[in-house]
């Protein structure tokens, strides 16, 4: 233990800066986000992301909003492990046969108001899986959607301007 905390001395610390941010639109849209969850859901929004049957494409990009680049939660946007607490459901893939009933009752377990978004090619129109045997395509066929975020797979900054712009008609809660 001693040899460590030594070459840990000697050494000091060896960790890359954290690189600078050079997407001026990123904290521009963040501040726009921040001030309308401020006015529309009392300073935070609580999203509950569901993959109906993706690639994992769409989630790889949401999970990004979580990293210290973007870093959604500054602008009050939370990430709840329950339908329950959720404000808003982020549904990503065309909506597999199987997964049909548990995206229902995830519709129906997010308290009203709450707002549905299809992510993605897959989630907005079935993407090349289309409807078939094993898929039930757009999420649109399964329960109703506020909002579309088209892209394969959307950029953060995309899905940022999608929540923004998704939350902007609305309107706000007492």
């Amino acid at each position: 233990m001693l040899r460590i905390l030594g070459k840990i001395q000697r050494i000091g610390i060896v960790t890359e800066p954290l690189p600078k941010n050079d997407e001026p639109a990123l904290e521009e849209i963040g501040a726009q986000l921040q001030a309308k969850i401020g006015e529309m859901f009392s300073s935070s929004l609580a999203i509950r992301e569901v993959d109906a049957g993706s690639c994992n494409g769409c989630e790889l990009e949401i999970h990004a909003l979580n990293n210290p680049y973007y870093g959604i939660e500054r602008f009050g946007v939370h990430f709840v492990a329950s339908p329950r607490h959720a404000d808003m459901l982020l549904v990503t893939g065309p909506v597999s046969r199987h997964m049909e009933a548990a995206l229902r009752r995830t519709y129906d377990a997010t308290p009203e108001p709450k707002l549905v978004i299809a992510v993605g090619e897959c989630g907005a129109n079935g993407g090349e899986f289309g409807v078939s045997y094993a898929s039930c395509g757009a999420v649109s066929n399964v329960i109703p959607v506020d909002a579309v975020i088209r892209g394969c797979p959307p950029t953060p900054s995309d899905l940022m301007r999608g929540i923004l712009q998704a939350i902007g008609g609305l309107p706000a809660r007492k």
